[in-house]
């Protein structure tokens, strides 16, 4: 059963249960309208499940949707860093329930969860104004627990194929209390060293062949890390080149 933590009830943390909706970031961002904070959004089902570049996301039932509308929670520079603190918190929820998969699982940047190098979660970060003109931001999460979607531009796979125990309600009872502690280091951005350092130990590991997909063209390289400000760091032939954005692929 979906429900929420009692000790974050009393830290101002709230849970909204949808048996179905359009998309549960397109609520979020809609209760960070009316003033919400720290609102959890979860939905058996979405209709128009959305991953980056808008691509559509199946939303079958048996996986997790879920989105968090956060009021401010950090200065507008450092919003995107709320990618790191989302992935650290799903992938440690993940491995408290299936320690084994430590060696299976990997974060890769910007907002991936891969399983033996296929995606079985992705991260979706959207801004949202607040009333009194504060940052809002959405984090949306959907991870393939019992089942994956077919014909994506990347291999994908479901959790329980791996560990047939995993549910999407023990996920999300874990996944609550990991962010609300993931969040708390952040602490608006000044803490983003800690979880930057906790998300390299849970990435693709260094030196692992990346294709990028730029405006401009592919760039292929050696995973280096990110630096400070969250960029990925690429080992190309020119040396270690920094990009902001785009689409990454891993190479065998």
């Amino acid at each position: 059963m979906i429900a929420l933590d009692p000790n974050l009830a009393v830290r101002g943390y709230a849970l909204r249960h949808l048996s179905e909706t359009g998309s549960t970031n397109i609520e979020a961002k809609a209760a960070l309208r009316d003033g919400a904070d720290r609102l959890w959004i979860v939905a058996d089902i979405q209709r128009a499940g959305r991953g980056r570049h808008e691509r559509d996301w199946v939303s079958p039932p048996g996986n997790l949707y879920a989105s968090i509308a956060l009021r401010e929670p950090a200065p507008a520079a450092s919003l995107p860093l709320m990618g790191f603190v989302a992935g650290v918190a799903l992938v440690e929820a993940i491995l408290a329930l299936a320690p084994d998969l430590g060696a299976r699982l990997a974060l890769k940047w910007p907002n991936d969860v891969l399983l033996d190098g296929s995606k079985a979660a992705g991260i979706l970060l959207e801004g949202e104004m607040t009333p009194g003109g504060r940052a809002g931001l959405v984090i949306g999460m959907g991870v393939n627990v019992a089942t994956f979607p077919e014909g994506l531009d990347r291999p994908a796979v479901a959790l329980a194929s791996a560990a047939s125990w995993l549910t999407r309600d023990a996920i999300f009872a874990i996944l609550q209390k990991t962010f609300a502690e993931t969040l708390s280091v952040f602490d608006s951005g000044r803490g983003f060293a800690a979880i930057r350092a906790r998300w390299l130990a849970l990435s693709l590991p260094m030196g692992q062949r990346l294709s990028v997909k730029l405006p401009a063209g592919l760039l292929e390289g050696s995973f280096a890390g990110v630096d400070g400000h969250g960029a990925l760091r690429l080992e190309t032939a020119r040396g270690v080149e920094t990009v902001l954005a785009g689409d990454v692929f891993v190479l065998d």
